[in-house]
């Protein structure tokens, strides 16, 4: 069925995106009604369960979000900071307890605090600015944080003016994708969201692919909690992803790029739109870019809600207007995507690097980093560190420069990392020395590279409350669409909330089973890749973790 509504969905394009639609009903009341729900269905021919469906799965469509006036972060930065507690009694003095509703994360890591009102994030000490911040729509949403490069910057490098920044597109223009296509493979660029498949490869699956419309997705839902790398090239450094897009649009053939910008980033979707129109202004996207055979035009998607939306084919469900669940593949996105069209889906920070590829050769970034990790990779460090921020380093970067030279250590004593987002692993501070930044020395050590996001745990965090936020996570996140991860992050949560709350002792056994069907049995890596942290803490904290299990 879901083929037929990507079809349905497909009818009217971008320009008229369902997905779009049911978010701007929910602005006046947090929520669309039922009736409006109804209405959207007729006019896209679809069943009116599917509407519904689609606004009851996310956190800023769903009915309970009617009402809400305020947003808290829950992430695990946050978290493990013990910050929020604070946020929250502030906020109870301007809110009613109904009004305030929970985001994660608003990629405010650096500082914690963070909270979100009227369409703008804040962090830090604006809590204690907060009746001046209703009053006068003041600009306390203005963060600063570190942004620095430890060697050959990159990504980080400071924008110069647009003619000078697109001059490699115009020079690509002109030459034959084929051959651009070859210089990106050969710079072995890895993509920069998790699983670190080249985008190489990926283009040419969807170059190779029959069809008169194809996609480019920049999947800009970074929700993993203690990374912001994402949103500071959005940011910052919006026309890199952009340039990245549309290089990509002309190597596959694909006339269409989809930036998908998570809700939790409000600033940022206004800042690339910004971009967008200064790319239109000047010429550079729209019909025969720069008299060339060549169209390429953007659609910024704005997110509603949902962590699983980082799979690139939940994402592709998302923006159709469908429930977000993951697809069964194959057929892979390359071949079959949005609206049933070839699609290439990549991060934010993965699209970014090809202008540097492009401008100074495959050679130049493939000189940095190591064999297998080619290039520069940003790292993102959490509050508890005495310099958090965000760094460029190059791959293969031991983590405890990192951690002890950039990071400059901690401000308090910490037990462990958890390096890559929710399902990274779990790093003990004993093995910082022994791993450099780069996927082939996390992975040989049984831990994930990932985003690069640092949650610092601190010593007098319980690494079995710790274990219980994970599962409550991934169940809350789970798209439901398999028994392993719908019912098996749930039943982890309930094990350890039990050991918690009473002397009730957990089936080292059966908890193993648990992990390894998640493991096994889930259809994506949601579900499948919870188990790493916590077979990671099960490892290296067994003796903190032994009264709760039997």
């Amino acid at each position: 069925m879901s083929k037929n509504l990507s079809e349905l969905s497909g009818r009217k394009g971008l320009s008229e995106n369902l997905f779009n639609k049911i978010g701007e009903l929910a602005l006046p009341d947090g929520t669309p009604s039922i009736e409006e729900l109804d209405k959207l269905a007729a006019e896209f021919l679809i069943g009116k369960a599917n509407t519904y469906g689609t606004a009851s799965f996310y956190d800023f469509l769903k009915p309970e979000n009617k009402g809400k006036k305020v947003y808290v972060c829950n992430g695990t930065a946050c978290l493990c900071a013990g910050t929020q507690d604070h946020v929250i009694e502030s906020l109870k003095q301007e809110f009613k307890v109904d009004e305030i509703g929970h985001m994660t994360c608003l990629g405010r890591c650096h500082e914690n605090s963070a909270f979100h009102i009227d369409g703008k994030n804040y962090s830090g000490k604006s809590i204690s600015a907060l009746d001046d911040i209703l009053k006068n729509n003041s600009n306390h949403n203005q963060d600063q944080y570190t942004v620095k490069a430890s060697g050959k910057a990159v990504l980080t490098q400071a924008f110069t003016a647009i003619d000078e920044f697109y001059a490699p597109l115009k020079k690509v223009l002109h030459q034959d994708a084929a051959l651009v296509l070859e210089e990106i493979k050969l710079s072995g660029l890895r993509g920069r969201g998790g699983a670190g498949f080249p985008i190489g490869s990926k283009l040419e699956f969807c170059r190779a692919a029959k069809g008169d419309t194809k996609f480019i997705i920049c999947n800009a839902d970074e929700g993993d909690p203690g990374a912001y790398s994402d949103r500071y090239l959005l940011e910052q450094q919006p026309h890199a992803v952009l340039f990245g897009m549309i290089v990509s649009g002309f190597i596959t053939g694909a006339t269409y790029g989809v930036v998908y910008i998570r809700a939790e980033y409000p600033e940022a979707a206004v800042i690339v739109q910004e971009a967008i129109n200064q790319l239109r202004d000047e010429g550079l996207i729209g019909k025969n870019i720069l008299g060339s055979d060549f169209s390429f035009d953007f659609k910024i998607i704005r997110a509603q809600g949902s962590y699983i939306c980082g799979e690139e084919t939940a994402l592709i469900n998302s923006i159709e207007g469908q429930r977000p669940e993951v697809r069964v593949r194959p057929p892979y996105p390359a071949q079959q995507g949005l609206f049933n069209k070839p699609t290439v889906v990549n991060n934010v920070e993965t699209l970014a690097a090809l202008h540097f590829i492009l401008e100074e050769g495959a050679t130049a970034w493939k000189s940095i980093g190591t064999e297998k990790s080619s290039g520069t990779k940003l790292v993102c460090l959490d509050s508890l560190f005495k310099n958090p921020g965000l760094y460029e380093v190059e791959m293969g970067t031991p983590l405890s420069v990192v951690v002890n030279d950039l990071g400059g250590g901690f401000k308090k004593p910490v037990k462990a990392l958890q390096i890559g987002g929710p399902l990274g692993g779990l790093v003990p501070i004993s093995k910082i020395d022994s791993l450099t930044v780069d996927f082939e020395s996390f992975s040989s050590n049984g831990f994930l590279l990932g985003h690069a996001s640092v949650v610092s745990i601190p010593e007098d965090f319980p690494m079995i409350k710790f274990i219980e936020h994970l599962f409550d996570f991934a169940s809350y996140e789970s798209c439901g669409k398999c028994f392993p991860c719908r019912l098996g992050t749930k039943r982890g949560q309930e094990l350890a909330t039990k050991a918690i709350q009473s002397d009730y002792k957990i089936d080292k056994a059966l908890f193993t089973d648990l992990l390894t069907t998640l493991e096994k049995g889930s259809l994506c890596a949601h579900g499948g890749g919870i188990p790493l942290p916590v077979r990671n803490a099960m490892k290296y904290f067994e003796k903190e973790l032994e009264q709760f299990f039997k």
